[in-house]
């Protein structure tokens, strides 16, 4: 498969989970990848995974709410692949707690990660996407809880909120680069973050489908945004939840 062929990814939280699973389809389908994570021994697994099936990667220990971060990444990338066609922003955090008991400390490193993470990661990464004749393909990691609300996770609930419309502000602004930029609204995913395994989490009975989701259902959406297929979609919302904000 060659879906990405030529193509340079950098993918931010890839050391587990979605992001994870995200680099490992992408590099199958012919991606140079960048995956960057906070956990340097998880990335190298990553990385393994990768080339054990004969792709080209790299991993770059990443804080994603560090401007400095992000310009080392961005630097890395050039200096390395020449390029940048895509990026996603897939790194972050989860808090459960509501309201009444989510400090301003917890309140605020949650938006640092998954919202000013996303914003660094669209203004530096837009950058060196300009820098190429065909554009590309800017991918931000929302949630259901950017769509709906729960009683509870208020921390997350407005950091992927405020993914979801600056993802839509940015696609505007970026258009006239042919740069596309979409959110992912993933549910209920198999994680080690979400805590769903064994059939067992607080919303099981609010999914119509029968299952809980897996990483590689969210990376194939990813994909199809990633590549060309995906030319002439910006600004939207691919929601990848079994139903859970259809009700």
């Amino acid at each position: 498969m060659t879906r990405l062929e030529n193509k340079v990814a950098i993918i931010t939280g890839a050391a587990n989970g979605i992001g994870k699973e995200e680099a490992i389809l992408f590099a199958k389908n012919g991606a140079k990848v960048v995956v960057t994570d906070i956990d340097e021994e998880k990335l190298t697994e990553t990385i393994e995974l990768i080339k054990k099936d004969s792709g080209q990667a790299i991993s770059i220990k990443h804080d994603v709410s560090l401007e400095d971060d992000w310009k080392k990444v961005i630097s890395i990338t050039e200096n390395e692949f020449g390029k940048l066609d895509i990026l996603v922003n897939n790194a972050a955090i989860l808090s459960r707690n509501g309201l009444a008991d989510t400090s301003l400390e917890e309140f605020e490193k949650i938006q640092s990660v998954n919202n000013l993470g996303t914003f660094l990661g669209m203004k530096f990464g837009a950058d060196l996407i300009k820098k190429t004749a065909h554009g590309g393909s800017i991918i931000n990691t929302s949630s259901g809880s950017g769509l709906v609300g729960s009683p509870g996770s208020t921390a997350y609930h407005a950091s992927k909120g405020a993914v979801r419309l600056m993802t839509k502000s940015a696609a505007m602004e970026l258009a006239k680069y042919f740069i596309r930029v979409n959110s992912i609204h993933p549910g209920v995913i198999e994680t080690a973050m979400s805590g769903a395994k064994n059939g067992d989490h607080p919303l099981k009975d609010k999914i119509p489908w029968p299952e809980f989701g897996k990483p590689i259902d969210v990376a194939y959406g990813a994909l199809y945004l990633a590549s060309d297929e995906s030319r002439y979609v910006t600004g939207s919302e691919l929601v990848i939840d079994g139903g859970y904000t259809a009700q």
